[in-house]
């Protein structure tokens, strides 16, 4: 099974996204010319691989390829090719390589390509180095990636610390020019609404970006109907949240990298053509997408009801097996072998996902995941927050990781709008006393984005879940009729947002609600180029089938800040659904990074080196 998804079924022709960047690597690749070795930044392998196989790489001349790592540059190639993120620490590796081959007599040419922008202070240390004049230095315009048939990512990991802890907006830059290209592709995008302060910036710079095209913008009947940028700071609660749904707890459990997820042989079982047992101790890597029809089906499932469905699965796999034996004429036969080669590879998905339901069954009928959860669940309810408050204490008293640690402590205060000052005092004490003092910038980190604050007094999340049902109780996960579904109760708010901004209304009849939440909110058209004209689906006049448009208006909705799997099913769901509006919707999903509660706890944690003082 490939690992780059099949994007046939994407309502919009997401193909020619990833066309383009393949076209754009070959550019690249042949701008040098002869036989070279590739030097890959360790983070950006992942998300190439989505975009080109490695034997296209090979074809353009690539005799090996290496990981940008701070160790020796052992190559025999003349020239050497660097694809890398725009990051200081990678200029000094490429430096020590530089001095490296000249201390060593060896003769080489270097080039840099930069992903997706060159960086005025990457090019100042290379200079300081006193390697700029042994390079070539080019970019690679890679942005958005597609990862499935609905989902786009940039993969920038670290957006939201250097956004709104660094003060570094470069990826804003990054992400309207993203932007930019999608509407080069599928024409000008009527609608754009936003909330957030990094939202507001991004539209500005997309609008100041056409100004400055002027007469070249492309003249393209549009396809997207209405573009939703939400700042991920507006809703911190969902992604601390445990997620419930398969593929959330598969990321939870496991964490999912670039479409893949790295299992114990046991769990992924036989491998190759051969179906080969593999050695002990061996991950193995398997694709998680649209492409397999089965994870397709059951992804955005709660988890609670996948065990009958994988059971009647198995049941119908083995009924067709069984048909065999019936097969006594010569059109019976071809019948069963036309079905043979996809329902093998079926019952393969099938014994891979049975055995990580089974693993992840194990965790999730812990007593210690119920209380988790149970905490959680209370935290968003408002109730029981002094229980929930103990068993935080609890979790610190047993040096239970720490990222769960301050996912409980992040929820406890954004759903109670701060902490009495005692309180957070006492959290931040018993965290450095267990986990150690060099803790404390981490915890600096969080109070800068007002993660952990002192009260203000004011109620603010209890008007919120109230006006916007975001607790609903006895919820069906069997058949649910609502996005709570996805954590059992709870409602995404930042999904709950986006379904607001299509019933009667809008965002307008809730103006004051919307001020309790960070940022601004705001409402934009574009006006289309000269002799371009565009009638929404569902509306008067539209005529379906019309070239270039589709029978639902497609939306597409970028977190910046990242997104988590749970968001994702939510919208999905949505467009499963009757819109309020009376319409239905389809939803194409872009952030700048695929992220869960651990991973968003990771980039904001301070490395701090220890250094061991000698006594005299």
């Amino acid at each position: 099974m490939s690992g780059a998804p099949n994007l046939a079924n994407a309502v919009i022709n997401l193909n020619a996204l990833r066309e383009f960047s393949r076209r754009e690597l070959v550019e690249v690749l042949d701008s040098v010319r002869g036989r070279k070795g590739l030097v890959l930044d360790p983070t950006f392998v992942g998300p190439l691989g989505l975009v080109a196989e490695v034997a296209l790489i090979k074809e353009r001349g690539v005799d090996k390829m290496y990981h940008l790592v701070p160790e020796r540059l052992d190559t025999e190639c003349k020239n050497v090719v660097y694809l890398c993120r725009p990051k200081v620490k990678y200029m000094k590796y490429i430096a020590d390589h530089i001095h490296q081959h000249e201390a060593e007599g060896a003769k080489k040419e270097y080039w840099v390509f930069f992903v997706p922008r060159r960086t005025m202070i990457c090019e100042r240390v290379l200079e300081e180095e006193g390697v700029y004049g042994n390079i070539t230095v080019g970019e690679y315009h890679l942005d958005l990636i597609p990862f499935d048939e609905d989902v786009l990512s940039l993969e920038l990991d670290t957006a939201y610390r250097e956004c709104l802890l660094d003060g570094d907006r470069t990826s804003l830059f990054y992400v309207a020019r993203s932007l930019m290209k999608l509407q080069s592709l599928f024409g000008l995008i009527p609608n754009i609404k936003g909330k957030g302060i990094l939202s507001r910036q991004v539209a500005d710079m997309m609008l100041r970006m056409r100004r400055e095209m002027g007469a070249e913008e492309p003249t393209i009947t549009p396809e997207i109907d209405t573009l939703i940028l939400l700042d991920r700071d507006t809703d911190m609660i969902t992604p601390v949240c445990t997620q419930l749904t398969y593929e959330g707890l598969i990321d939870e459990v496991f964490g999912i990298q670039n479409t893949y997820v790295d299992l114990d042989a046991e769990i992924a079982g036989p491998i190759g053509p051969n179906k080969e047992k593999p050695p002990p101790g061996k991950k193995i890597k398997v694709a998680l997408n649209s492409n397999d029809k089965l994870y397709n089906e059951i992804r955005n499932l709660n988890f609670s009801v996948l065990g009958p469905l994988l059971n009647r699965k198995a049941k119908e796999i083995d009924e067709y097996y069984k048909t065999r034996h019936g097969a006594q004429t010569v059109s019976a036969i071809r019948d069963f072998m036309k079905k043979l080669a996809s329902t093998q590879q079926e019952h393969n998905s099938l014994n891979i996902h049975t055995n990580i339901t089974e693993k992840i069954l194990g965790i999730t009928k812990d007593p210690a995941f119920h209380r988790r959860l149970e905490a959680e669940q209370c935290l968003v309810a408002g109730a029981e927050t002094e229980t929930s408050a103990e068993y935080i204490e609890e979790c610190i008293n047993k040096k239970d990781p720490l990222t769960k640690v301050l996912r409980l402590l992040i929820l406890l205060c954004c759903t109670q709008n701060g902490l009495k000052p005692k309180q957070l005092e006492f959290f931040k004490r018993e965290i450095l006393q267990t986990y150690g003092f060099e803790y404390t910038f981490t915890l600096n980190n969080f109070e800068k984005l007002g993660l952990l604050r002192k009260s203000d007094g004011r109620s603010t999340f209890a008007g919120l879940r109230r006006a916007l049902r975001l607790v609903v109780d006895d919820i069906d996960e069997n058949n649910p009729s609502d996005i709570a579904y996805v954590y059992s109760g709870y409602a995404p708010l930042s999904v709950r947002l986006v379904q607001q901004a299509f019933r009667p209304g809008g965002w307008r009849s809730m103006d004051e609600l919307l001020r309790q939440l960070p940022g601004p909110t705001f409402e934009e058209g574009q006006v289309l180029p000269n002799g371009v004209s565009y009638t929404p689906p569902g509306s008067l006049g539209y005529a379906p089938g019309e070239p270039g448009s589709t029978d639902r208006p497609v939306t597409l909705v970028f977190f910046i800040g990242g997104c988590t799997f749970t968001e994702i099913a939510a919208l999905r769901f949505l467009s499963e659904q009757q819109q309020t509006d009376g319409i239905p919707r389809d939803f194409i999903i872009a952030t700048t990074k695929l992220i869960n509660g651990d991973t968003l706890i990771d980039s904001l944690v301070e490395q701090v080196e220890l250094k061991r003082i000698e006594r005299m």
